[in-house]
């Protein structure tokens, strides 16, 4: 099976992000990089990720999406 789908991790200003406790790895579904995402936010936060883009290969699947909650 093929890692196709990725998040795309974005700062305060929307620039991409990479580093230590942020997936470098693809997902094989959809649903397996949702699953990493629901358990996952609170540390993205804490790393310092406002944002996520879900992509599967190059395209846009949704996103820009906040990681805050909506006030």
């Amino acid at each position: 099976m093929s890692a196709d789908w990725s998040w795309l991790f974005l700062d305060a200003h929307g620039n991409p992000m990479e580093g230590e406790g942020l997936a470098t790895t693809g997902f094989p579904t959809q649903s397996d990089a949702e699953s990493y995402l629901g358990e996952s936010w609170r540390e993205l936060l804490d790393a310092g990720v406002e944002a996520v883009t879900l992509r599967e290969h190059d395209a846009v699947v949704y996103g820009p999406m906040s990681l805050r909650a909506a006030e």
